[in-house]
C-alpha cells in the first residue's frame, strides 16, 4: 500500500505540476495578448499622431506657398516700379545735362550775366542746374 500510496501522491503531484504549469502558461498567455493590445495601441497611437502631423505640415506648406507666392509678386512689382524710376532717373540726368549744356554755351557767348536782357538770356542763370535725388522723387 505504501507503493500504491507513493505513486498515487506522485501521480497527484505530477498532475498538480500539469496544473500550474497550464496556470502558468496561460497567464504567460494572458500576459502577451494584453502586452500584444498595449503593442497595437501605441502603434495606433503613433499612426494617429502622424496623420495628426501630416496634416498640420501640409497646412503650413500651404501658407509658406501662398506667402512665397505672395512675396515673389510684391518683389516683381517692386522691381517693375524700381525700373520705371531708373529710366525717369535716366531721362531727367539727360535733361538736367542739355540744361547745364545750354547755360554753360549761353555764358560762354555772354559772360557778363548783369548785361544781359530778358531776351538774350531768359533765364537769366549764371551758375549750372543742379539737382538733388529728393528733387527726383515724385
Amino acid at each position: 500500500m505504501t507503493m500504491a500510496c507513493s505513486s498515487g501522491t506522485s501521480s497527484g503531484t505530477s498532475s498538480e505540476l500539469q496544473g500550474m504549469m497550464d496556470q502558468r502558461k496561460r497567464k504567460r498567455m494572458i500576459s502577451n495578448r494584453e502586452s500584444a493590445r498595449r503593442s497595437r495601441m501605441r502603434k495606433q497611437k503613433h499612426l494617429d499622431d502622424l496623420a495628426s502631423q501630416l496634416t498640420q505640415l501640409r497646412s503650413q506648406n500651404q501658407q509658406l506657398l501662398t506667402s512665397v507666392n505672395l512675396t515673389s509678386h510684391k518683389y516683381l512689382a517692386v522691381e517693375a516700379e524700381n525700373s520705371v524710376l531708373r529710366a525717369q532717373v535716366n531721362e531727367l540726368s539727360h535733361r538736367l545735362d542739355s540744361l547745364n549744356q545750354i547755360i554753360h554755351l549761353l555764358n560762354f557767348f555772354e559772360p557778363d550775366a548783369s548785361t544781359s536782357t530778358f531776351f538774350n538770356n531768359p533765364f537769366n542763370f549764371s551758375h549750372p542746374i543742379m539737382a538733388s535725388a529728393d528733387m527726383l522723387q515724385y
